[in-house]
């Protein structure tokens, strides 16, 4: 392998590891299941699509020309990641919903309408 495509590896692959940090932080910083589902299904998706990228880079790079055989990785993560996460934020809002909690919570105040003008 080519030194080129070792650093390219290795940037590849350290943006994938600040992806997965961001997903953390996002994870720990924000207060709502819900809202912290986001923050690793986004940055976690990406990383892993990075991933991918330096897989095939990696591959192509060591073999004898373009590898692609890490792309089916990619499509079952990239089926199976949005099935998980919806099922997940289902069973949360029907156990909030069991519990009588009033869902989906507001994220920020509604905004107040002005009165509508008195009628002449």
């Amino acid at each position: 392998m080519t030194s080129t495509g070792e650093w390219i590896v290795a940037a590849l692959l350290l943006l994938s590891g600040a992806m997965v940090l961001a997903a953390g932080l996002g994870l720990w910083r924000l207060p709502d299941f819900f809202l912290r589902m986001h923050a690793p299904a986004l940055a976690s998706t990406l990383a892993a699509w990075i991933v991918t990228l330096a897989s095939i880079v990696y591959f192509s790079a060591r073999g004898e020309g373009l590898s692609l055989h890490v792309w089916l990785i990619i499509i079952v993560l990239s089926v199976t990641a949005p099935v998980t996460t919806m099922v997940l934020a289902r069973a949360a809002l029907f156990r909030h919903r069991q519990a009588g909690d009033a869902m989906p919570p507001a994220l920020k105040p509604r905004r107040q309408e002005p009165p509508p003008p008195p009628a002449r």
